[in-house]
């Protein structure tokens, strides 16, 4: 294994973060993150398979929450299973080619997911402010169409990021401080001008998912004011109820996506254990949460569960 001090300047490996003082406790640690896996995957497979089976679910809201579903699945599963091998095996050398790769999954599908979120907001937005026009305005071509431009934003923006630090060169210490690889850490182990990365990875953030944030924000204002122009309070609860697992997505999404900024922004003094902890929160959480909340709050996919349930007990 190489040091994490070494000098030398194309690095063939960075060194993946463990918590000081709690390497014996890796083996529990990773069966933790093994079981919130398995209930990521058993739960977002899940989503999949009712939405595709079921036709009554064959609508707009329900094609952007298998979107959603996919993208978690892929997200967790282009780190997960990495990290459980670090923490199982003590494999904590990731090549600088594999380290740029799983940098841009991440980053990329999390400005899809961003992308799709803001499309769910919009969806809420039109079905409550403008129902009758729902059905024209988002039919299932227009859904297709705009999962694709959340695929080629996600892309486009965050390509380049890669592509910033290939020619830099890494004389600093390699070890990073997650057990996976993002930018902004990468970055900070280079030992040379990180202007132009740090400048472009600022603005494809800003553009991406500050501006898709502040849109979901402006969606909500839009479909209050038409919430609260209702007569009865039951109609309003009844039409912002419609509202609630979107919210709840948008939130496990962004609280800890803003939570992994300030760490990284202003918590270079904290302990090892915050790092850790707060990116396997902004990987895991939203993949695990996000097919509890709709099977909480949709009854059709609620009852398809209990189905398959029944039938399966028999």
């Amino acid at each position: 294994m190489p040091s994490p001090n070494s000098s030398d300047l194309s690095p063939p490996s960075f060194i993946l973060a463990s918590i000081p003082g709690l390497e014996a406790a890796h083996f529990w640690m990773a069966i933790f993150l093994c079981s919130m896996y398995i209930v990521a995957v058993t739960g977002n497979c899940a989503v999949l398979f009712i939405v595709k089976t079921e036709p009554s679910l064959h609508a707009p809201m329900y094609f952007f929450l298998c979107m959603l579903a996919a993208i978690d699945l892929a997200l967790s599963t282009s780190t997960v299973p990495r990290v459980l091998s670090f923490y199982w095996f003590n494999t904590r050398e990731i090549s600088f080619g594999a380290c740029l790769v799983q940098m841009f999954l991440i980053h990329t599908l999390s400005a899809i997911e961003s992308t799709v979120l803001l499309a769910m907001a919009v969806d809420r937005y039109v079905a409550i402010c403008h129902p009758l026009r729902h059905a024209a305005i988002l039919t299932n071509a227009a859904t297709v169409k705009i999962g694709l431009v959340a695929m080629a934003r996600g892309v486009l923006f965050f390509l380049p990021l890669p592509l910033l630090l290939l020619p830099l060169p890494f004389c600093n210490s390699r070890l990073l401080s997650h057990s996976f690889c993002l930018h902004q850490d990468v970055m900070n182990l280079a030992c040379a001008n990180t202007t132009p990365s740090v400048v472009y990875g600022l603005t494809a953030i800003l553009l991406v998912m500050g501006l898709d944030a502040v849109l979901i924000c402006l969606s909500y204002i839009l479909i209050l004011k038409a919430v609260l122009r209702l007569a009865s309070w039951k109609e309003r609860l009844k039409a912002f109820s419609t509202c609630v697992a979107h919210i709840c997505v948008v939130l496990a999404f962004y609280v800890p996506l803003i939570g992994l900024s300030v760490v990284h922004r202003f918590g270079k003094d904290l302990a090892p254990l915050v790092h850790i902890t707060m990116g396997n929160i902004y990987i895991l959480v939203p993949a695990v949460l996000n097919p509890i909340i709709y099977g909480v709050r949709t009854k059709q996919i609620q009852k398809r569960i209990l189905n398959l349930i029944h039938i399966y007990n028999n």
